[in-house]
């Protein structure tokens, strides 16, 4: 009859190692996106190239401590624009839209879809996001080219006031002719701490 094994120091440690680096794992930043990592509190996730801090959820939604709860809030440009500045203002915190490419810096092109990571962004809706990202027209324009005359003559679309870029959550395609009237979510950002 074999005898009852009993655990030794060594391996408790050895086990006490390992859960740590299993949960250090789940916590870190991904294989595929080195650069993301969770802030000590958990409440962001540190761009370390960009230097950029991003909260763990869209406007609207909640950070608890390991997920999003709440319902992401939809905002024209111009809300969007409204309260990233009164945020500023609030905390006295450089808060702002974030710009095309930073947005798509998120979006996990190795997975298939691509897609936010869930562990750094729970519950992230995969949808159309507003950015800062202005649209400028530096093309030269020959007056006498029918495409400028139908555009106005000018050489810049009259829409262009009225459109801006957004970044799709879901894929990481970004778009210059989203109507700024359209509601979206909105995911602020903000220099790192």
């Amino acid at each position: 009859m074999p005898l009852p094994c009993r655990p030794t120091r060594r391996s408790w440690t050895a086990l006490a190692l390992l859960a740590a680096a299993t949960t250090a794992a789940a916590q870190g930043p991904s294989p595929t996106q080195p650069h993301l990592v969770p802030s000590d509190d958990g409440a962001y996730v540190i761009d370390t190239l960009a230097k950029i801090a991003w909260p763990r959820c869209v406007e609207g939604m909640h950070w608890t401590g390991k997920t999003c709860t709440g319902t992401a809030q939809l905002f024209t440009h111009a809300q969007a624009q409204a309260l990233a500045t009164a945020r500023w203002k609030a905390e006295g915190v450089a808060w702002r839209l974030p710009r095309v490419n930073e947005l798509r810096r998120l979006v996990d092109k190795s997975t298939q879809p691509p897609a936010l990571n869930p562990r750094l962004f729970p519950r992230a809706p995969a949808e159309w996001h507003w950015t800062a990202t202005a649209n400028v027209n530096t093309s030269t324009v020959n007056p006498y080219a029918y495409g400028n005359v139908a555009r106005g003559g000018a050489g810049e679309s009259r829409l262009s006031v009225q459109q801006g870029w957004a970044v799709d959550m879901g894929s990481g395609e970004a778009r210059s002719d989203m109507g700024r009237g359209s509601p979206l979510p909105v995911r602020l950002v903000r220099p790192a701490p």
